[in-house]
């Protein structure tokens, strides 16, 4: 049995996503392709524009055998927490290939950054680089490229960024890459067309009358269908969660920062936070109140979510040294199915079909008495209800009673 990877939001599931499949299926027309797909918040910060049971079937319906949430304390990171959680959760299901895109094609080259990353003299580099005022993210590439490393620009591509990343955590793995390279338009690109970024869909599905005809030709007929049927009571408002912010910063006391996860002791950014929550017409409004060179503006995006459900830092800190500690199933193809029955027998997480096996609602009210995995599982739930405070109707799927999708062929 040969297993691909992927790490994936499908947020939508589009065009480019399906022409990564056909690629896979060329060079390996057998493999059974799971995915470890962000949950209800995906890893931007903001609330999957479709609930993760509708992305996960869409998968499916696109050529994907097995669909398995990538817990919220790891969705919602960085791109080197995103892609480390990933490839345990994946590494647990036993595949043999992880594949990627990216926007180089030059895989020795991307594979010599990840190792470079973490050699001491270029950590040294990116430190003075930080000291001098520069983002993490400018720093680290100024001190790969004062390293002949990094071309300009090179890691300022979202996902040669991930591609990176996803090396990095493969390093201590047996997993080989596979890079397929990005065709069609640019990640943050806004334009519709027929390989139109994930970015250009979302944007789309935001106006008050979107151009059904561009979305048709940029989407597969299903995502399309799924789309039209959602728009408008079932897609996330991007403006829902701001007062539920402004409550949570401005009665925020110190206790609390010292326990929130992404707040750092005497940074002052809880400062900021709370002087942009107090004036803020627009979530638009709130970051461009906190944004600076030292705190980016996708540090702050993931960071909402983590202060609307209060993550603990110490939570975060056992996730990322335990890793996932579950395999939660959203969808599963026939061909999945056979994976999942190797996983029974040799997997090392437990699968999870039946929420109600492992965590009941009420047991939430109880947190600390929790299982570190029970405790993984309870932020899923509460990010699906956050998702749900974000929707006009103010009604969603549910994870104490949605079951996953089995398809046949």
């Amino acid at each position: 049995m040969h297993v691909t990877g992927i790490i994936a939001e499908y947020n939508p599931f589009h065009n480019g996503h399906a022409y990564q499949l056909r690629r896979i299926r060329e060079m390996h027309p057998d493999t059974i392709i799971a995915v470890a797909m962000s949950g209800s918040i995906v890893q931007r910060g903001t609330p999957a524009v479709l609930d993760k049971w509708r992305r996960a079937e869409l998968a499916i319906a696109g050529g994907c055998d097995l669909v398995c949430e990538l817990p919220f304390l790891f969705a919602c990171r960085s791109a080197q927490d995103f892609a480390r959680g990933g490839v345990r959760l994946l590494a647990a299901l036993g595949i043999d290939t992880l594949a990627f895109g990216a926007e180089s094609d030059d895989l020795a080259a991307l594979s010599k950054i990840a190792a470079a990353i973490d050699a001491p003299e270029t950590q040294e580099r990116t430190g003075y680089f930080l000291r001098a005022g520069k983002s993490y993210a400018q720093a680290l590439t100024a001190a790969l490229q004062a390293a002949g490393l990094a071309k300009e620009n090179e890691l300022h591509e979202a996902n040669n960024i991930l591609a990176v990343e996803y090396l990095r955590a493969l390093r201590s793995t047996r997993i080989e890459p596979l890079l397929i390279l990005r065709r069609g338009a640019g990640y943050h690109a806004t334009k519709l067309q027929a390989m139109a970024s994930a970015t250009a869909i979302r944007q789309a599905m935001q106006e008050a009358s979107p151009d059904w005809e561009a979305l048709a030709s940029a989407l597969p007929q299903a995502t399309y269908q799924a789309l039209r049927s959602a728009f408008p009571q079932e897609i996330p408002s991007p403006d829902a969660l701001l007062r539920a912010l402004r409550l949570r910063l401005l009665t925020m006391d110190e206790a609390a920062q010292s326990r929130q996860y992404g707040l750092s002791a005497g940074e002052g950014l809880e400062n900021r936070l709370q002087k942009a929550a107090a004036h803020a017409a627009t979530t638009e409004d709130f970051l461009q109140g906190v944004v600076t060179s030292r705190y980016p503006r996708s540090r702050i995006r993931r960071l909402i979510p983590h202060l609307l459900l209060q993550t603990p830092r110490d939570l975060v800190a056992a996730a990322d040294s335990q890793g996932p500690l579950y395999l939660r199933v959203l969808a599963c193809s026939e061909r999945g199915r056979l994976l999942l029955r190797r996983t029974r027998r040799t997997g090392t997480l437990p699968l999870i079909t039946k929420l109600s096996a492992v965590l009941h609602s009420g047991d939430r009210l109880h947190f600390r008495k929790l299982t570190p995995l029970q405790q993984q599982l309870a932020f899923d739930t509460w990010a699906t209800e956050l998702r749900t405070l974000s929707l006009p109707s103010l009604t969603g799927a549910d994870d104490f009673t949605r079951s996953p999708s089995f398809w046949k062929s």
